[in-house]
């Protein structure tokens, strides 16, 4: 091994150009200058799509008015950030967004690992409860959007007949403003199960069985293997879904295009009011042609998704039991 010819010879560390490094515990790494060229594709390729774009959307938001055929800005302020922060279709994108957050992500979290822990819990069939739990994850979102259309179609739409054979009134589900944002989380929840099952069924398979083992020897219950077991050493698996899950969630585009739009011709639903952060920057800057607006909103969007991830890593520490 590299490490141990080092040992054995300082001297070729320097005639093979690379750098031993002693670690804080006492480990030796082996640093060499070829590293650096090896990323250099990658990080030219961060720089081209992902660094280069960001610089130009926060140039962009400071223009005060913005010419998008001659890329040409006028004035330099903060009136972008102004205009958007005063418009009420950007604070009813908000709203629909923090309603996902708080009530659709919490229960997919909680439907997903409560069906992970079951199929963990068999022996018979688990892999094709697994290959079945994650098709929708691979299936295109616009043809699960289309599905869900039909099924909360207000005039023929399957859910409306259910509803009625109990003496229900059929429901205006996509073009009712109060029902929108319930069929929205409706979809939202159904779309972002597969992922999470997956992701909590590849934490509950790596927790040693013979922990399981000593607290049934010890008669644990069930309730407490999950609660004082389970729980904790899956704890860091629960925290990197919900901080998947929230930056996923507070991103909605392809579900409200796929059900609202497709079916009310360009808006996102009846007076936009299932519109969510995203579909709200691409319906400033694609339907209103205000791209100085969208980028500005952008931005705002940016720093909230920052400040979310500050903060669940500040609580992590508290809460996530790493072993």
């Amino acid at each position: 091994m590299l490490k141990d010819k080092v040992r054995k010879d300082p001297g070729a560390a320097k005639k093979r150009r690379y750098q031993l490094v002693e670690m804080s515990d006492g480990t030796l790494r082996v640093r060499s200058g070829w590293a650096y060229a090896y990323i250099l594709p990658a990080m030219a390729l961060l720089l081209l799509f992902t660094v280069y774009p960001l610089v130009m959307v926060l140039r962009t938001a400071f223009y005060q008015k913005y010419i998008y055929i001659t890329n040409t800005g006028k004035g330099f302020g903060l009136s972008s950030f102004a205009w958007v922060l005063k418009d009420s279709t950007f604070w009813m994108a908000c709203k629909n967004t923090a309603i996902l957050l708080l009530i659709a992500l919490p229960i997919t979290l909680i439907l997903a690992l409560g069906i992970a822990l079951l199929i963990n819990s068999i022996k018979r069939l688990q892999g094709l409860f697994q290959t079945i739990y994650f098709l929708p994850y691979v299936t295109s979102t616009i043809a699960i959007g289309m599905a869900f259309l039909w099924l909360f179609h207000s005039d023929y739409g399957y859910i409306n007949y259910f509803l009625q054979l109990f003496g229900i009134s059929p429901q205006k589900w996509l073009t009712d403003p109060n029902l929108m944002i319930v069929t929205l989380s409706i979809f939202s929840v159904w779309n972002g199960l597969a992922f999470k099952i997956l992701l909590f069924l590849a934490g509950l398979q790596k927790i040693n069985k013979q922990v399981y083992q000593a607290a049934r020897i010890d008669g644990s219950s069930p309730t407490k293997t999950l609660f004082r077991i389970t729980l904790p050493l899956l704890s860091p698996t629960i925290w990197m879904v919900i901080l998947v899950s929230v930056i996923y969630v507070a991103r909605t585009f392809n579900e409200v295009y796929a059900m609202f739009v497709s079916y009310s011709g360009g808006a996102a639903g009846s007076g936009n009011a299932a519109i969510t952060i995203m579909y709200y920057i691409y319906w400033m800057f694609y339907d209103q042609g205000k791209v100085n607006y969208a980028a500005a909103a952008a931005i705002l969007f940016l720093i909230a998704v920052l400040l979310i991830t500050v903060v669940q890593r500040v609580v992590s520490k508290k809460f996530v039991h790493y072993v």
